[in-house]
């Protein structure tokens, strides 16, 4: 066995040659290297799907009956007409390249573009005035919600090769309340609304009422320098109530930017922002609510919410005068759902979650309250692992949803009137990788699960515009994609409308990413990760290994689904393998799993990153661990750094880009 080792005699030159192989790219010919990769579905009507797929070594356009699975050839028949139709969106997917979508509001009010990100996140991109129209650069697959002057949700598109028109008027505002199902917020008719009995202003910092046919009056006199009410007031549903804020000033903490090269000057300019550092004092909010008739005061119960980090996420109970938040205490140790009962007067916690450590208010929360106002769904980590609750907001009572030992990653839907939420999941199953992402339909009542895929992959999901029927895009690293149709009612198949083939690109030297998992420090948990290895990889070589690192307790890294293009990839040109590895105190296994990170940053999950390479090493001679590198970008660098300082008896040398070495002065 001959050695490559990169890395021997000047280890730092080696690895620095990474940060410029970080913008390479490959090329334009890979794009065409994996057939059906994409199969650029359309809904043509209420039964028929339009999708492509390669036959006889030829692109074909081809239509699906959804209810009887038969599959036939357009044979030159039209393929849709130009114009979107309004449909449910969840998230934005990726099927293909990118594509125009032209938007012309066809409503006598001011509109709001909101994009929709993967995870269900609305991003803004502006307004657009009555009568206007935009061009927007997106990408097939993407999703766009379009909001109203007062926020709600006035209809949907996807971005489609052909439909570019995404006209918002009647007709598509039809379309999209006949496609989705009704969630709360959109579900209430204008007219239905109970205009406010008053309205609310500040003057020097105190609340003034002007009620109708009156003379402003003033309801505060507490107003000081440095802790202020706010305008922005939130009125109970009959008008008769409204939730207002004082807010404490968070402390000053100027920090000093000098540019040294400005374009309008030749001397350096200095900037002072402010910006919060660890420790420093935050805005603290007083919520309250009055009376608009009397303007009497109640204010909400200090001890219940002594140290906040945010309050948010208000609603009036629809048909009681009782106002509702979300308490999030700094530290992150409790986060609670608190009421205040506008007649009795009276504060108090409806929900109650507390930690020992921390509570991962980021990525794992979620509250819906019902319509009834009385129940609320509520996502929990209390069983040590991330699951999901119905509780009675009257007793307290809290009935499980989901249980087990695998997570909710996110819930993607909630239908009130079917009685069902679609969630997805990780770890449903015990021979896959649980990182991968499953679907799958909650019973509100019973709490049974119903699956929705079932592939040894992870899952994207697209639905019809009626709902009843969707589109199951799944792959791993080393498959490529896999596109089921199937039923939303039971999960079952209908048909598979293609089969991804990359044998072309396995044929111009790319190499499938090596899934491997082994257990952790413990013995017991099973870690996982992939190995990337050089276009000309020789396995009677021996090859220096180095670690790409992000260990951010936020989430976690390794990638699973098909990817072609890696920035791995880059690295491993250089005559190296390339590993990605999920360490203790990453995200989205158990609670005690995500744990390893509190306080203990530091950490990074090295023992078990160790523990993962020596494990593959010992079946892969070829993984020289002999001389092992790292590297990563941020808490990457951070951790690449800390690989050094720590473990420099395994790792021998590092680049550290951008890295936030020390957590007192951010993070």
């Amino acid at each position: 066995m001959s050695d490559r080792r990169t890395l021997a005699g000047n280890h730092f030159f080696a690895l620095s040659i990474l940060l410029v192989c970080m913008t390479s790219t490959v090329s334009a010919g890979a794009q065409r290297m994996v057939i059906d990769e994409h199969v650029n579905p359309r809904w043509i009507d209420e039964d028929q799907l339009e999708f492509s797929r390669t036959e006889n070594g030829e692109a074909t356009r081809l239509r699906i009956d959804r209810e009887t699975g038969m599959i036939s050839r357009l044979n030159g028949e039209t393929q849709g007409v130009r114009r979107a139709p309004g449909r449910r969106v969840t998230g934005s997917t990726t099927r293909g390249g990118e594509v125009p979508i032209i938007f012309k509001n066809g409503t006598t009010q001011t509109i709001s573009l909101m994009w929709v990100d993967s995870n269900g996140t609305e991003i803004p991109y502006g307004e657009l005035g009555a009568g206007k129209r935009r061009r927007m650069g997106t990408y097939d697959g993407h999703a766009w919600r379009i909001l109203g002057e007062n926020g709600g949700t006035l209809t949907a598109f996807i971005a489609e090769p052909g439909r570019p028109s995404a006209v918002i008027d009647e007709r598509s505002m039809a379309e999209w309340k006949a496609s989705r199902v009704w969630q709360e917020k959109d579900d209430l008719d204008e007219s239905s609304r109970t205009k406010p009995r008053a309205s609310v202003t500040t003057r020097d910092g105190d609340l003034w009422i002007e009620r109708p046919a009156a003379e402003p009056v003033r309801l505060t006199e507490d107003a000081r320098p440095g802790s202020r009410w706010r305008q922005n007031v939130v009125f109970s549903p009959d008008g008769r109530h409204f939730l207002a804020w004082k807010v404490d000033a968070p402390q000053r903490h100027p920090v000093h930017l000098l540019e040294i090269m400005p374009e309008d000057r030749v001397e350096p300019v200095l900037e002072t922002i402010q910006y919060l550092k660890p420790g420093d004092r935050i805005a603290h909010p007083h919520p309250a609510v009055f009376e608009v008739e009397t303007g009497r005061r109640i204010d909400l119960d200090a001890e219940l919410a002594p140290n906040p980090w945010s309050i948010n996420r208000i609603s009036w109970h629809p048909t009681e005068s009782k106002v509702r938040m979300l308490y999030n205490q700094r530290g992150h140790q409790v986060l609670r759902l608190l009421e205040i009962d506008a007649v009795s007067g009276e504060s108090r916690v409806l929900i109650d979650e507390t930690s020992d450590t921390f509570i991962d208010y980021a990525g794992k929360d979620f509250l819906h309250v019902m319509r009834d106002g009385d129940r609320a769904i509520w996502m929990t980590e209390r069983s040590g692992w991330n699951h999901l609750e119905m509780v009675d907001l009257r007793s307290g009572e809290r009935t499980p949803l989901t249980s087990g030992e695998w997570v909710v990653r996110a819930v993607d839907e909630v239908d009130e009137a079917a009685g069902t939420l679609r969630i997805r999941a990780l770890g449903l199953d015990a021979d896959q990788d649980p990182y991968h992402v499953h679907h799958a339909m909650i019973d509100l009542d019973t709490g049974a699960l119903t699956r929705l895929t079932e592939g040894d992959g992870t899952h994207e999901l697209e639905f019809a515009p009626d709902g009843r029927h969707y589109i199951d895009r799944w792959s791993r690293v080393d498959l490529p994609p896999v596109h089921e149709l199937r039923r939303t009612r039971d999960g079952s198949l209908v048909a598979v409308l293609a089969e991804a083939d990359h044998g072309p690109l396995l044929d111009s030297g790319w190499r499938e990413p090596i899934r491997f998992k082994a257990k952790g420090r413990d013995g017991i948990t099973d870690i996982w990760g992939v190995i990337i290895t050089p276009r000309d990889f020789d396995p009677e070589e021996r090859y220096p290994v180095v670690e790409h690192i992000y260990a951010g307790p936020h989430d976690h890294f390794v990638p699973k689904k098909f990817n072609r293009n890696s920035r791995m990839r880059d690295v491993a040109a250089l005559g190296m393998v390339v590993v990605q590895i999920d360490g203790m105190g990453t995200n989205w296994r158990s609670k005690a799993f995500h744990d390893v990170a509190w306080k203990n940053l530091g950490d990074s999950g090295f023992p078990d990153r160790i523990a993962w390479m020596k494990a593959a090493a010992d079946t892969r001679p070829w993984m020289d661990l002999d001389h092992v590198g790292i590297y990563g970008g941020s808490a990457g660098g951070q951790s690449a750094m800390r690989a050094l300082l720590a473990h420099g008896d395994f790792y021998d040398a590092a680049v550290a880009d951008c890295g936030c070495h020390d957590n007192r002065m951010d993070k």
